[in-house]
């Protein structure tokens, strides 16, 4: 019995075996992971190029020595995070850019790395591979996530899957789940490739065994079952998309004209109202900085915003930077603006997690020097300690600013704490339509993973609704003024998503941790016993 031969589970003699891929065909596939994994994203979408891409990886970086896992894993990196980071130099130059997407390919050298450290395990113990290769996919986002200056998800495996079955595991563990879904059908194909490969084409029935079960794993998460509108209170909410007089960094330096779009288009939508063409809104939500005006302390601002409140006879959240709580500090916040009655200080969102570098700049002298672009940021945002529930009295929200949607446990808080509809409210004016594009992806994923109705609401585009099952209605186009009036139904109840919280992601990150260990022992040995 050759060692190929040896059964699933069982730890098989030490014989030679083929080495890894050649170089000249590892790093063209490790480039071509990194392609693969771009066009799994908005605005490509093809979902099924993303297991490609991480088996792909995996088999480069496979018995590879550690600095050459790096580097492949570093090749692919940049191939992914470059072209999937675009939209972050359109207004700040190429070096944030290019300095962000080294950094990201870093976290992916370091996969890499660990792919080619944990090769002994896998050979030892062929069954495991597939679910090596997940969970060090998940440990590798884990850190991603959180650092530095408390990490950057976007391009998280589970955002390439809004149109896939696997996004449906979304609501049993959360976007860690679905990464490791994804990774998990990625090596089951690796599997079948190395299989053929270490067999050199001999040996069909295990490969056609192993590509079976990648197929399997997609069509089995049909099985889940997703959130659907149920029988909650419904209410009717209307998204105000405003735009602006031009994208750009400079989009606010006509503030007021950004403000006065958005009560132009409420006015609008309440005089539609009153026509009888457009149904009465219980609320109307305006993005992420349709005030940049602080309307508490500006009282034209203030005045303009109740105008509207009071025309469309609804509560409008708004998105407004508010001066303080010191010198020199600003807010992005969420505040509810009632008709007759004005701002409602109980209701009021400050965004936990500002932006290094856009909202606030760590090392301010330093960065300077990459982009003189950070002195746009003249007051740094400070962040806010609560979660975004607000109570409009129709509904309990969960408000989350911009990119915050992207960070697990930012969004979970609002539903744990009552939130009945999430609503993201965020500015593209600054980006291109791919980044909104791919945020909305996000937004589904949590509304998949909560059970709850979500919705975008944009400065200049993507806006839309999103159901408890994913699906997007009423999308409007990029760069133009739109207002979306739309009947959703709330809930109320948790999913297994909800309950569990962080717990599927330190699971899966300890046995990646486990793995590795595992592996430098297995390594130990072998040098013992060499």
């Amino acid at each position: 019995m050759t060692q190929d031969e040896v059964p699933a589970g069982r730890a098989a003699p030490a014989v030679a075996r083929p080495g890894p891929l050649p170089l000249r065909v590892a790093a063209p596939a490790a480039l071509a992971a990194g392609l693969a994994l771009l066009a799994a994203f908005p605005p490509y979408g093809v979902w099924p190029l993303a297991p490609v891409g991480v088996a792909l990886l995996a088999a480069a970086a496979h018995r590879r020595r550690i600095r050459a896992g790096a580097g492949l894993g570093f090749l692919t990196g940049v191939a992914l995070f470059a072209p999937l980071l675009s939209w972050t130099n359109l207004h700040t130059g190429y070096l944030p850019w290019v300095l962000l997407s080294l950094l990201q390919a870093g976290y992916l050298a370091l996969l890499g790395a660990a792919t080619a450290w944990v090769s002994p395990l896998a050979d030892r113990w062929r069954a495991t591979w597939p679910a090596l290769t997940g969970v060090l996919w998940v440990g590798q986002e884990a850190l991603r996530d959180r650092t530095p200056f408390g990490g950057f998800p976007w391009g998280r495996l589970a955002f390439s899957q809004d149109d896939s079955p696997l996004l449906r595991l979304a609501g049993l563990g959360g976007a860690p789940l679905v990464t490791f879904a994804v990774a998990l059908t990625g090596g089951l194909l690796l599997g079948a490739a190395w299989c053929w490969w270490d067999g050199r084409g001999r040996r069909w029935a295990p490969v056609a065994g192993l590509a079976a079960a990648a197929v399997a794993v997609p069509a089995a998460a049909l099985g889940v079952p997703v959130a659907a509108a149920g029988p909650g209170v419904a209410v009717t909410v209307a998204i105000v998309q405003g735009n602006v007089p031009r994208l750009g960094l400079d989009f606010n330096a006509q503030r007021q004209a950004v403000l006065n779009n958005h009560v132009e288009a409420t006015i609008e939508l309440a005089a539609a109202v009153t026509a009888g063409r457009q149904r009465q809104p219980d609320l109307v939500v305006w993005p992420e900085n349709s005030s940049d005006i602080d309307p508490l302390r500006d009282g034209t601002a203030g005045a303009r915003i109740s105008q509207a409140a009071d025309a469309v006879r609804a509560p409008i959240l708004v998105g407004v930077v508010l001066r303080g709580p010191g010198a020199g500090q600003v807010r992005n916040a969420g505040i509810l603006w009632r008709p007759g009655t004005g701002p409602d200080l109980a209701q009021l969102y400050t965004k936990r997690h500002p932006v290094p570098f856009a909202e606030y700049v760590p090392m301010r002298e330093l960065a300077r020097m990459v982009s003189s672009q950070v002195d746009r940021v003249r007051a740094d945002f400070v962040p806010g300690s609560e979660p975004g529930v607000l109570h409009t009295g129709a509904a309990v929200l969960g408000d989350v600013i911009c990119f915050e949607v992207a960070y697990d446990e930012v969004v979970r808080d609002t539903v744990t704490g009552g939130a009945q509809l999430l609503v993201v409210q965020t500015n593209n004016a600054t980006f291109d339509v791919a980044e909104a594009r791919q945020q909305l992806a996000m937004v589904r994923l949590r509304a998949v993973e909560h059970g709850r109705p979500a919705l975008m609401a944009s400065t200049v585009g993507v806006s839309g609704f999103v159901a408890p099952d994913g699906r997007v209605s009423d999308a409007t186009g990029f760069n133009t003024r739109a207002v979306v009036v739309r009947q959703v139904r709330l809930a109320d109840g948790r999913t297994l998503a909800t309950r569990v919280g962080l717990w599927p992601e330190v699971a899966l990150a300890a046995l990646a941790v486990t793995a590795l260990a595992g592996a430098a022992v297995l390594r130990r040995r072998h040098r013992a016993g060499g």
